[in-house]
């Protein structure tokens, strides 16, 4: 089944503690998560592509390579904040590029692969090389601290110190237009609490199977209407008919459509598993890019 809403709306950013009930418990035909993580600063290759990249002409060697995958770790914050970064194809050839950025937050009870397991970097390749999106960069935050009391402060290391510290570290464009925020489960409640909190920050915000709880319902209406029309993000959401979550998805949904928010909501057919978040992945992805696609070549 499946189903697509588009509406206008207003938004808002003081949603620190009410969507927060990241509660997206693992059913019992969840894929178990790979617990390895990348030895810090190994590169390790995406898949095969061929792709331009917005600045001077690239040599062969260069077009013919896929992006690479880092690990890499804020020390600064405790704990420490760990996480993969995607440099798409060509990263290093024109010192004075810049990229926008993705930041995309896994589920509970999983780390910072997850979304590169679900196959993000292979589709950030093939939407290079097809040139249906600019070169772009992937953050693939870790927030294994879930079910322990550094957990919930995530969202501050997230905003203060993650964002901060890839923007001088690496080539982003750090305008909202340039950077946006998704996340699947648990990440997708953080997403919305990050996103709605941030207006400024983020152009997009991507919600998949988000675990938002019912009693925050009350708080919503209030919230939204307080931040101006010109700062709403761009906001998706979907989820699986059968999914655990979906009355309070569909409870958050009807509250964005009383305000009048412009959004997407998709009901599919699916559970919350890691079957279903992949069989959509490169629609999230596509969904992701749209504002960041290339001009037409004229002829």
């Amino acid at each position: 089944m499946r189903r697509m809403i588009t509406r206008q709306g207003t938004l808002f950013f003081a949603i620190l503690a009410l969507l927060f009930g990241l509660s997206a418990c693992q059913p019992k035909n969840e894929i178990i998560p790979t617990q390895t993580v990348l030895p810090f600063t190994a590169t390790v290759p995406a898949t095969e592509t061929s792709l331009p990249v917005p600045a001077s002409p690239t040599p062969e060697n260069c077009l013919a390579k896929p992006g690479v995958l880092k690990q890499d770790i804020v020390s600064t914050t405790k704990p420490p904040q760990q996480f993969i970064i995607y440099l798409p194809p060509c990263y290093d050839h024109d010192s004075e590029a810049r990229f926008p950025v993705l930041y995309l937050l896994h589920g509970q009870t999983y780390t910072q692969d997850q979304w590169v397991r679900l196959g993000v970097p292979s589709m950030a390749d093939q939407l290079i090389q097809n040139e249906m999106a600019t070169p772009f960069i992937v953050v693939f935050p870790d927030d294994r601290y879930w079910n322990v009391e550094a957990g919930s402060g995530f969202g501050d290391r997230f905003i203060n110190a993650l964002i901060p510290y890839v923007d001088e570290n690496y080539r982003t464009l750090t305008d909202r237009a340039n950077r946006s925020i998704g996340g699947l489960s648990r990440g997708g409640g953080w997403a919305v609490q990050i996103g709605f909190e941030h207006p400024d920050l983020f152009g997009a915000m991507g919600l998949h199977s988000p675990a938002i709880f019912k009693d925050n319902a009350p708080y919503l209406d209030m919230i939204i209407k307080a931040t101006p029309e010109e700062n709403h993000p761009r906001l998706w959401m979907d989820i699986g008919d059968a999914d655990m979550e979906l009355s309070r998805a569909l409870l958050f949904e009807e509250i964005l459509t009383q305000n009048s928010y412009i959004h997407e909501f998709h009901l599919y057919s699916g559970d919350h598993t890691e079957t279903y978040w992949s069989a959509h992945v490169d629609e999230y992805m596509l969904w992701y890019v749209k504002q960041w696609q290339k001009e037409p070549t004229e002829q």
